[in-house]
């Protein structure tokens, strides 16, 4: 097959990786062409064609393009490869307004009978309002590939039809398993050299819920450090980093900022006593699968839409908690409601999306029932009230642990070995490259000999999303010092 991919670019990330695992998976049976608007860094495994009107608009020319001129920039890049054209057209994130034509140069393409396949790896309506098509419709007659199955379900609810719409898990390779030849040295207030930490391996961006691994980093066994990996690259990001910096340092905690800078990643992983996620949304959650391929416990956070697919194919995450609840008093609850009223008024407005006072209400009574609140869906500020609360009173760290008694075991779990071993067979067994290789032709087939007529109804598709009882101000509000 002739297999031509899209995406806004190839500069290192997420879709980036998946997009080379696709092509390492293809790239012996098809002829492969990569369409990008920003060209990679470093060598990429495939043909590349420069299309600047596919980059985050006005970020790569002053030049204004039309959807017209970049979709024939397109077909002229696929016909220039192969005289008849490509079988499918595999587009990545096409449904984020990080260009704001994207939607239109998609629509472009279909009238000229490009057959198209969209693989959603992130929505707008999941947080990013900024990135939402506010205007335009989603493509409709053509197939679409989530990377787990609440988007589907959610897409199926939103009108897609089960013909047209698939499932395409991410792939994962497993660590290599070599003894890790230090402890990391330095970074603990006191000085020595540390032996023990716990990793959070991951780039402290908002959603990772940076706060909430501190707070679990007062209830670590044996004088354990908090070692964080990576810094965030986006403003709002690094003004809450910094932040939490500021805070971890005022507060003396053993708490370890941009250790993944220090130190080679996968002697982190190995040295750490255990993994932990705090995660508060996930598109497809490799957190929840690599640790195991390290040989390493992962503890913290479950994110049970997320999870759902993982503990079908056999991987075991019940010591995972769901909720972290603390108690509304130890904040001012009414600077709460108006803080999570004027997020959620926001952000319907900036969706356009229309919703009443009653059902606010009843969202706020939802996530303060028993006068608890779970720790996610607080913001940096409160969140920072709550940890300061328990370094201020041992009876307050108790009354945590009441409310949460997860927290006095965390990283102690019983028959570890045994966890392991399971979890890393089924990891590996269900998520690798000749199953990822099997279900991406089974796609392409589908895609290539069956049409389908439908479209997503963006209302149904943001109320699914939009949801009170999840609404986090961490995620959804602005940041707040």
């Amino acid at each position: 097959m002739k297999i031509a991919f899209a995406h806004y670019h190839l500069k290192t990330g997420g879709v980036t990786t998946v997009l080379r695992q696709q092509i390492e998976a293809i790239k012996n049976d098809c002829e492969i062409l990569v369409l990008t608007g920003e060209l990679p860094d470093s060598p990429f495994p495939a043909d590349t064609k420069h299309i600047p009107g596919l980059a985050y608009y006005g970020m790569s020319s002053k030049k204004v393009f039309t959807p017209k001129k970049v979709a024939e920039s397109i077909i002229k890049a696929i016909h220039s490869k192969w005289k008849d054209g490509c079988d499918i057209l595999h587009v990545h994130n096409p449904l984020l307004a990080k260009n704001k034509i994207f939607l239109k140069i998609l629509q472009e393409l279909r009238k000229r009978k490009i057959r198209l396949f969209l693989q959603i790896h992130d929505f707008a309506e999941d947080g990013r309002p900024l990135s939402y098509f506010n205007e335009d419709e989603y493509v409709s007659d053509c197939h679409y590939g989530v990377i787990n199955s609440r988007d589907y379900n959610i897409l199926l609810k939103a009108g897609l039809k089960k013909k047209g719409l698939h499932k395409i898990f991410n792939t994962i390779k497993s660590f290599e398993l070599t003894p890790p030849p230090f402890p990391p040295r330095g970074g603990i207030k006191g000085g020595g050299t540390p032996t023990n930490f716990v990793l959070y391996p991951i780039r402290a961006i908002r959603r990772k819920n940076i706060g909430e691994a501190i707070l679990l980093s007062l209830f670590f066994k044996n004088h354990l450090a908090l070692f964080i990996t990576q810094p965030p690259n986006s403003p709002i990001d690094i003004i809450s980093y910094k932040g939490w910096k500021r805070f971890a340092e005022k507060s003396s905690l053993d708490v370890v900022f941009e250790a993944g800078l220090k130190y080679d990643f996968e002697k982190l992983v190995l040295a750490a006593k255990f993994l932990i996620t705090t995660s508060i949304t996930e598109g497809f959650g490799f957190s929840f699968l690599e640790p195991w391929t390290a040989k390493k416990i992962l503890c913290g956070r479950k994110l049970p839409d997320i999870c759902y697919d993982f503990e079908q194919n056999g991987i075991k995450l019940d010591h995972l908690y769901t909720k972290l609840l603390v108690p509304v008093k130890w904040i001012d609850k009414k600077d709460l409601y108006e803080r999570w009223r004027a997020s959620v008024l926001k952000a319907c407005s900036l969706f356009n999306y229309k919703i009443d006072n009653n059902n606010i209400e009843k969202g706020f009574s939802a996530i303060t029932k028993n006068n608890n609140i779970d720790f996610g869906l607080l913001d940096e500020s409160f969140q920072k009230q709550i940890i300061a609360c328990i370094l201020s009173d041992k009876k307050n760290a108790n009354r945590l642990l009441s409310l949460n008694p997860y927290l006095s075991y965390i990283g102690e779990i019983k028959n570890k070995a045994d966890l392991i071993q399971n979890n890393m067979k089924a990891v590996l067994g269900n998520y690798n490259n000749r199953i990822y290789k099997k279900k991406l032709f089974e796609i392409y087939s589908n895609v290539y000999k069956n049409s389908v007529r439908q479209r997503i109804d963006k209302k149904i598709l943001l109320s699914e999303f939009l949801n009170l009882h999840k609404f986090s101000l961490l995620k959804w509000g602005d940041y707040v010092e």
